[in-house]
């Protein structure tokens, strides 16, 4: 079972994979994180997990110690190769020690116990995000580097003055990135307005962005036509 996420920037809900081979703990999981503010993608296996890891870009990831296919320490070496992305790891009561042991050796972020108690989980889950929004005080996709505190934006070193509309729709392309956004996405988290908006408005604003940042021929901020707009990391 796969519940589907929403791609958002700092103001949105953040986003936690979980990866578990029980679909009633994730339905128990997805209905008790939600009322909190977290977004939760479910999947069954460690392949499946791997794959959502890199296409959902989450800011947590929550996997079972009796994870299928591909197994939780080989899922830590492997996200650990690409993310610093905070990962928990589920241990069931009874289980060896040691596996612990070797989970936090591999990258694993902490241990929690499963089946999860939320009251437990979620501090667990909410530290992990302070975490990642720290570290994302300054984003840095290929040229362009963007300071969330100063509101500076740099192109190949140098600074590029932007209007504030256009910042932020840099922020929340760049938060997104290799995620496509949909128009309706834009005008919530860029516009903060949830009424009806020319979809040209927002074309006009890709385009004047592409022109300061070198954009040339639309290679890093994509056009996916009839849905919206994808920022695209390499």
């Amino acid at each position: 079972m796969t519940v589907p996420a929403v791609e958002g920037d700092t103001r949105s809900a953040p986003i936690l994979l979980v990866a578990d081979p029980d679909n009633d703990l994730i339905r128990q999981l997805t209905a008790a994180l939600e009322p909190e503010g977290v977004e939760v993608t479910g999947v069954p296996d460690g392949a499946q997990a791997l794959l959502q890891a890199g296409a959902l870009q989450p800011d947590a990831v929550l996997i079972s110690a009796s994870l299928p296919i591909i197994g939780p320490l080989d899922f830590v070496r492997a996200v650990r190769l690409a993310r610093a992305v905070p990962v928990l790891l589920g241990i069931d009561f009874g289980s060896d020690a040691e596996q612990a042991v070797r989970a936090l050796a591999a990258g694993a972020t902490a241990c929690v116990a499963r089946p999860y108690r939320v009251p437990e989980l979620l501090p667990l889950v909410q530290a992990a995000f302070r975490r990642q929004e720290i570290e994302r005080t300054v984003l840095t996709i290929g040229n362009v580097e963007l300071d969330v505190t100063a509101y500076q934006v740099k192109v190949n070193g140098k600074v590029v003055h932007l209007p504030l509309r256009e910042f932020e729709l840099l922020h929340y392309l760049m938060r997104n990135a290799d995620r496509t956004v949909t128009r309706d996405q834009i005008m919530r988290h860029v516009w903060h307005s949830p009424d009806a908006m020319s979809t040209n408005t927002i074309a006009v604003h890709v385009k004047r962005l592409r022109a300061r940042l070198g954009d040339v021929d639309d290679q890093m901020i994509q056009t996916v036509r009839g849905v919206g707009y994808r920022l695209v990391s390499s």
